[in-house]
């Protein structure tokens, strides 16, 4: 009997002792999702190496996930979530089409999501803590329930904005009958109308494929770009300049820059397009009059932060790298523009272009 109870005694202390609040509560419906995707997906691979599938097919998937993905990144990520620039209504409906044909949820939660990661990045608010892993932060955070802190955090991020916007809400309200349209019937039918393609061929290559393929070059800043890279701006913190992943998700590998000034439109201290196509899209906007009120860093606001918390690897340090890797909390972390908590000598340092009447 005495036996009995220190074992279960043990039993118990174990339970207690385990990190509950870690162990992984496996959403099954997404795990066989993505199954079938990367399935799929490698099927569209053999289609296109046998040259079984037309060429045009593969040309037309490269488009449709070039357009898809600049209603993320210039869409969700630089105008919604942070607030880096102003759009009028055409441009906007626009990124939010845009934004339903790449299928990573609709507008208003994923910039819910990423404005929680800004705010409390690398930690158990974080939806996709990089310092739980590359697999958990690239992908296996979507195959779990979210820690509790991401509700618990999430719930103190002003979403008021998005609230106001008609578009935001619209596209919300419709997301589950628009998006399978847009997203995997679209793309999959073109081809068989344009220039005679296999439906199958079609489905597996200019849908599955393309679908997938997006899907990675995404998660890789989640991923990747906290981990591999240099951290001029800021090495006390996981984020990181990966250039390879700045080329794959057209100019969001600058991610030690971005998470250091998240305001910026550019989301990178590079003046040219060539890794990053999305500021390319937003200055041609500007240009005709969609986009407006740019916000950028100042060259001396660049310049401090540098000397003050770069890893040595900027033109403009000395190049003294520390190298104490521990990664810290960002100091005053904020998700963007708008966020509150943003110094007000930041936002008289910044330069803000184009800017409206």
């Amino acid at each position: 009997m005495h036996c009995k109870n220190i074992d279960s005694d043990a039993k118990t202390y174990q339970t207690y002792a385990k990190r509950r609040d870690y162990e992984w509560q496996i959403v099954w419906r997404n795990v066989l999702a993505f199954i079938y995707l990367h399935v799929a997906s490698l099927y569209g691979v053999y289609l296109i190496i046998t040259l079984k599938s037309k060429i045009w097919t593969l040309l037309f998937a490269v488009l449709f996930a070039s357009l898809s993905a600049m209603g993320v990144t210039a869409g969700a990520h630089r105008l919604w979530a942070h607030r880096a620039y102003k759009a009028k209504w055409p441009l906007r409906l626009f990124l939010a089409v845009l934004q339903t044909m790449a299928f990573q949820n609709h507008i208003y939660e994923w910039v819910r999501d990423h404005r929680v990661h800004h705010k409390f990045t690398e930690t158990d608010a974080d939806p996709h803590n990089a310092k739980r892993g590359f697999f958990f932060s690239h992908i296996g955070w979507l195959m779990v329930r979210k820690h509790k802190d991401v509700f618990e955090k999430g719930a103190t991020v002003d979403m008021s904005d998005l609230e106001k916007d008609p578009i935001v809400m619209f596209q919300k309200k419709t997301y589950l009958i628009v998006m399978p349209i847009l997203c995997f019937l679209l793309p999959a039918w073109i081809p068989v109308k344009l220039w005679g393609e296999n439906p199958w061929y079609s489905w597996y290559v200019a849908a599955m494929f393309r679908y997938t393929l997006s899907l990675h070059f995404t998660w890789l800043v989640n991923s990747a770009a906290h981990i591999w890279g240099n951290r001029p701006y800021d090495k006390y913190i996981g984020a990181t300049d990966n250039k390879t992943v700045a080329i794959c998700a057209f100019g969001e590998g600058w991610h030690n820059y971005h998470h250091v000034f998240p305001w910026d439109y550019k989301a990178a201290e590079l003046g040219h397009y060539s890794t990053n196509i999305s500021t390319a899209l937003i200055d041609w906007a500007a240009k005709y009059g969609l986009a407006y009120d740019l916000k950028t860093v100042s060259g001396d606001m660049i310049r401090k932060r540098v000397s003050r918390t770069g890893d040595g690897s900027h033109p403009l340090s000395k190049g003294e790298a520390n190298s104490n890797e521990d990664h810290h909390h960002p100091e005053n972390p904020v998700w963007g523009w708008d966020d509150e908590d943003m110094p007000e000598e930041d936002r008289k340092l910044a330069e803000i272009t184009n800017k409206s009447d």
